[in-house]
């Protein structure tokens, strides 16, 4: 009875370290878990400014500068970007350093490797020189191709009125050249509106 009695205890005292070291590891597993997870959730930018004004040039030429309250750079990740949480202005500039154009929006992100930005929230674009006026909730600037986008329902107002793209619009950055998608619109006319589509 007593060599049984010995025997169990050896083998709960062999035992019970090996539980309490497994329990360890689960524990310590589950947590390393939720650290990554939580990262995962909350990605932190690995650069931030505030009240930034961005200039960038060509063959030492001014084009454009960006201005924003906020700043934050994303580096990590397959794409890194830039965001705009509290959105940003861009000016744009002709040959002779003269400002032709702006993009405006509550919120902008910018994909560093394709040179795309995305414009979102209230978003205007203006030709200062002819005053040409395009609003609409998402705007893309191909910055390569020097073009910007929509998609999205979009609103132009220009000297022959106001016109409608239902399938949102494209057009040079500078918005010399424009094209409304799915178009309809009311014209100006000797002081008369034409209401109808385009």
């Amino acid at each position: 009875m007593k060599t049984r009695e010995m025997k169990c205890r050896a083998i709960t005292r062999c035992i019970l370290p090996v539980i309490i070291l497994m329990v360890s590891f689960v524990s310590c597993k589950n947590d390393i878990e939720t650290i990554n997870a939580l990262n995962n959730e909350i990605q932190l930018p690995d650069q931030s400014g505030f009240n930034i004004e961005i200039t960038y040039t060509d063959s030492g030429k001014l084009k454009g500068k960006i201005y924003a309250p906020e700043v934050n750079k994303y580096d990590r990740g397959e794409e890194p970007y830039v965001e705009f949480p509290k959105g940003m202005k861009v000016m744009f500039y002709d040959s002779l350093e003269r400002s032709t154009s702006y993009i405006r929006a509550n919120y902008a992100i910018y994909y560093e490797k394709k040179q795309l930005w995305e414009a979102r929230n209230q978003v205007v674009a203006e030709n200062e020189v002819s005053g040409d006026k395009l609003e609409t909730e998402q705007m893309f600037w191909d910055q390569k191709e020097e073009r910007i986008y929509s998609e999205k329902f979009t609103r132009l107002t220009n000297s022959d009125g106001i016109s409608y793209g239902e399938g949102g619009f494209e057009s040079r950055q500078d918005m010399s050249k424009w094209r409304l998608k799915g178009s309809s619109g009311t014209l100006n006319v000797n002081n008369e509106n034409i209401t109808g589509p385009e």
